[in-house]
């Protein structure tokens, strides 16, 4: 540096030879007024370092455009006339040399290429200078130089002191550029710019954006060493607190904690892999420091393995007969539920290590799925817990996140034992025909381990990752409908299909039920309000239409919300709800029931439906006209009961003779059919007797008996087979007044399962063909026989 500053102070002008020895260098740019150490390698070289120290010891110094042995086309045209100030021999035959710059110069040509370069060169001397203009240029160079020293971690302060001693101008410019670590194109640059004003303001230039760099840098490198010097500190004095507490007999935080864990650990009884899992667990949390990111997540993992109920289950109720009481106050009706909960307790009786079950019941909405799986969980003494599948689409919640994942936790199905204490709950999976699918995941595929009983044993949540034992968990799930539920999922589940309730069944169920539970609902008494039998019946028939029950118990809250204000406002202190008084807390009627047809009449059929919401009748009403023989079906027909009038109308056209139907009178005539009520959607095979009934009744202009009420499927062939829904379509038909029932022979073993008072003043009549129907429901029309 003091060989730099002595140069860079001098007032330097050598008169320069006309031809040098010429020294390609790689990496250095060597600037007048510099004294910079060169290694010489390369034999040639070495030769011209000899040769010129044995004559006036100068030498052109210049950038090679090559890595290795420029030709002389590969040399930078600009460079500097060096001065050998000595040179030192190394052991392994190179060479050092300390080299001072003196002047700018430029090659003109090559006069010799062996065994070294020499060129004619020429000095190149400095734009004139003036001095006003480059005054002010000069102390903005010097100010941001100073600065940049500042926040230069290679540059000493004393070289700020050496700048601003230098008088001359061109010399003040190659002493800063010599000194910064810069791109050797910019240096370059530099030096083969002889305008002095247009150097300093290049030099202005790439002050400026190393000065900023620098800036940053100093300020990053200051966070990190503060951060460094805090986390240090804090380290030592845990150090120092831990051998201080050593000292004086008290253990620390963290000793505790493990201490803590091990007693956790212990009492937790797992299994012996999560054991195992925890122990290790446990080794790494000791050799991690507290305020490490990775101890918290140990302790949580730590946590959720000691609180999960590895071996706590609750003592199954195994009195069958309380059991069954249970069950029986809880919910009317319901018999193959609760016939298939009795026999699960039963097992459990006779062999204590029974696996559980899987349970799916299906059925529309309100018809008590959901509260039968709390009534099931307090028949057997068992907690419960209820999870939504509904809309669900991301795998994670049932097997959880992996532990790499900030703020991961177990799935879903974890998080309720672990609330629970308890590893043998009733387990509710509500909705499980509406869980999503999506590039999260399948979580119904995540479900197909969970509720098989024979993997379930070993279940791994992604975020224990050890397995814990489902298996006595009794699960039950509930759908609407099973078409959506994927099959394999389908497979592992025992379905218990829950039909809607019937008129008489939600009767009993809301005076046993919904009553009570409303006016205790509302702040009422029994002594307040009475609910007569009429009006009970006629909320049921007249103001709601569902499956379920939850329209029928809002109604009755709705009323009894009526005469809560009423009692709060003193209007009275007694209030009987009948008939006639219902309209004024519900508003006009909103559903009026079917009634049978009074008289018989030509083309009108009774038809019996089942539909979400009950039995039904409904007429079938047939007329011909002049036409192109087409067959019209209004009345919002479903593709089934369309092909069912299809197959009707084709079997009559083919058997017409057997009716006594001339077969000209379907020539020319187009059939239309309909079944009132357009706004509601039909479907179904069920209609195809009485679709069949109705249009023999119109070709051969006979009436149809209004006291039949007919339902079943019709083939080509003209036979008769099995339709579903008897218990609602035979309620129905009661109902509505009908006093004959027309069903397939094949379902006369359903009779079985009606009650009897179902059943009371009803003749059943069971039929294998079209032409019994035909003679039980026209009896005007004389049939001929087959031939």
């Amino acid at each position: 540096m003091q060989e730099n500053e002595k140069a860079a102070l001098e007032d330097l002008d050598y008169q320069v030879p006309p031809i040098l020895p010429i020294l390609p260098l790689r990496k250095i740019v060597l600037f007048p007024a510099m004294v910079l150490p060169i290694a010489v390698e390369k034999e040639h070289h070495i030769k011209l370092i000899e040769d010129a120290l044995n004559k006036d010891k100068l030498m052109g110094v210049f950038l090679s455009k090559v890595p290795e042995d420029p030709a002389p086309g590969e040399i930078e045209e600009y460079g500097t006339m060096g001065s050998i100030i000595r040179m030192i021999k190394v052991p392994d035959g190179s060479i050092r040399v300390l080299a001072q710059g003196l002047n700018r110069i430029r090659i003109q040509s090559i006069v010799q290429e062996k065994p070294y370069i020499s060129a004619r060169v020429e000095k190149v001397e400095d734009a004139p200078i003036i001095e006003k203009e480059i005054e002010p240029v000069k102390n903005k160079l010097l100010n941001i130089f100073k600065e940049f020293v500042d926040y230069s971690p290679y540059l000493p302060d004393e070289i700020t002191t050496v700048a601003l001693n230098i008088d001359n101008t061109s010399n003040l410019a190659d002493f800063i550029s010599g000194n910064l670590k810069i791109d050797l194109r910019e240096r370059q640059e530099l030096l083969q710019t002889r305008d002095v004003k247009d150097r300093y303001e290049k030099l202005i230039k790439i002050l400026s954006d190393e000065l900023a760099r620098a800036k940053v840098q100093g300020e990053i490198s200051g966070k990190v060493q503060k951060e460094l010097t805090d986390i240090q500190r804090k380290a030592i004095l845990r150090e120092q607190l831990k051998e201080i507490k050593k000292e004086l007999g008290e253990e620390d935080a963290v000793a505790i904690q493990i201490k803590e864990y091990k007693e956790r650990i212990k009492k937790a009884k797992m299994s012996e892999e999560a054991e195992e899992t925890a122990r290790t667990e446990l080794e790494r949390i000791e050799m991690i420091p507290p305020h490490s990111p990775e101890y918290n997540v140990i302790r949580n993992y730590l946590d959720w393995l000691c609180d999960l109920p590895w071996q706590k289950q609750t003592k199954d109720n195994l009195d069958i007969k309380k059991a069954e009481k249970i069950l029986n106050e809880d919910h009317h009706d319901l018999e193959d539920v609760k016939e298939r909960i009795l026999e699960f307790l039963s097992v459990r009786k006779l062999k204590k290590d029974a696996k559980g079950s899987i349970i799916c019941l299906v059925g529309p909405p309100g018809v008590g799925k959901t509260s039968v799986g709390q009534s099931i969980a307090r028949a057997l003494g068992r907690k419960f817990t209820r999870l939504s599948l509904g809309g669900v689409h991301d795998e994670a919640e049932i097997r959880g996140h992996r532990r790499t994942y900030i703020g991961a936790l177990p799935g879903r199905i974890i998080q309720h034992l672990k609330r629970l204490k308890t590893k043998n709950p009733i387990f509710m999976l509500d909705e499980v025909d509406k869980i999503g699918k999506d590039f999260r995941g399948d979580p119904a595929s995540a479900l197909l381990e969970v509720l098989d009983p024979e993997q379930n044993n070993t279940f791994r949540d992604n975020f224990l990752e050890v397995a814990f034992d489902l298996s006595s968990i009794m699960f039950i799930t509930t759908a609407n409908i099973t078409d959506t539920i994927p099959d394999p999922l389908l497979d592992r589940m025992e379905v218990i299909r829950m039909p809607g309730y019937t008129a008489p069944d939600k009767f009993k169920i809301a005076n046993k039920y919904l009553v009570p539970r409303r006016i205790k609902e509302n702040g009422l008494t029994k002594k307040q309000i009475e609910f007569t039998d009429g009006a009970v019946r006629k909320i049921i028939n007249n103001y709601t239409r569902e499956a379920g029950v939850r329209n029928l118990e809002r109604e009755i809250g709705k009323v009894c919300r009526k005469i809560a204000k009423k009692v709060a406002k003193e209007e009275g202190k007694k209030f009987k709800i009948d008939e006639k008084s219902l309209e004024n807390y519900l508003g006009s009627i909103r559903f009026r029931g079917e009634e049978k047809e009074k008289e018989p009449s030509i083309g009108v059929a009774t038809g019996l439906a089942w539909t979400p919401a009950g039995g039904t009748i409904h007429f079938v009403e047939a007329t011909i006209m002049e036409g192109k023989g087409e067959l019209i079906l209004t009345g919002q027909l479903g593709e089934v009961l369309k092909e069912s009038a299809r197959a009707a109308l084709s079997y009559i056209k083919s058997n017409a003779r057997i009716f006594n139907i001339e077969p000209s009178k379907f020539l020319n005539k187009d059939i239309h059919i309909h079944i009132p009520e357009g706004a509601i959607p039909k479907d179904g095979p069920s209609a195809g007797i009485t679709l069949s009934v109705a249009l023999i009744s119109i070709f051969a202009e006979k009436p149809v008996s209004s006291d039949y009420g007919m339902t079943g499927e019709i083939t080509l062939r003209g036979k008769i087979l099995p339709i579903g829904g008897v218990k609602e379509k035979v309620l129905a038909a009661k109902t509505a007044g009908l006093k004959k029932v027309v069903l397939p022979q094949d379902n006369e073993k359903d009779l079985a399962d009606i009650p009897e008072e179902y059943k009371k003043g009803l003749n059943f009549h069971f039929i294998n063909r079209i032409e019994e129907a035909v003679k039980l429901a026209i009896p005007g029309l004389k049939l001929k026989e087959k031939e």
